[in-house]
């Protein structure tokens, strides 16, 4: 019997993924969760971080900054305004973003659940370094 769900992430613009595989690893808001067939269903949202996609013995890794999650009758579905596949981050790009948030958590308009979602883009995008 095959330990296989349906996959599928999305963005306003593309489909960035769609495909069977045995376990996703997300960043929600509650901590890393991890999704293996027959996983109860589940509607969550996202902070920043890595979607891990587990494929036999293969991991694709995204960066994310936001979305929800919604995980149905062996259906799970991703859904963000930005997904990045880490192997195609240049140096370049991620040092953009980091210098982008380095500077926006300065300022002293955000709110602390601004900083909260802006601290863990940054401690990400460091991974990543």
């Amino acid at each position: 019997m095959s330990e296989n769900f349906q996959l599928e992430i999305i963005t306003p613009d593309q489909i960035i993924l769609k495909t069977e595989t045995t376990e996703v690893t997300i960043p929600a808001f509650e901590g890393l969760m991890t999704i293996l067939k027959d996983h109860i269903p589940l509607v969550t949202f996202m902070r920043p971080g890595f979607i891990e996609v587990k494929n036999n013995h293969s991991i694709e890794k995204f960066y994310i900054e936001d979305g929800t999650v919604e995980f149905n009758k062996n259906i799970l579905l991703i859904l963000s305004s930005t997904v990045l596949n880490v192997k195609n981050l240049s140096n370049e790009k991620i040092n953009e973003i980091l210098e982008q948030s380095s500077e926006e958590i300065k300022e002293p308009t955000i709110n602390d659940k601004e900083k909260y979602i802006l601290s863990y883009k940054i401690s990400t995008l460091k991974e990543i370094n």
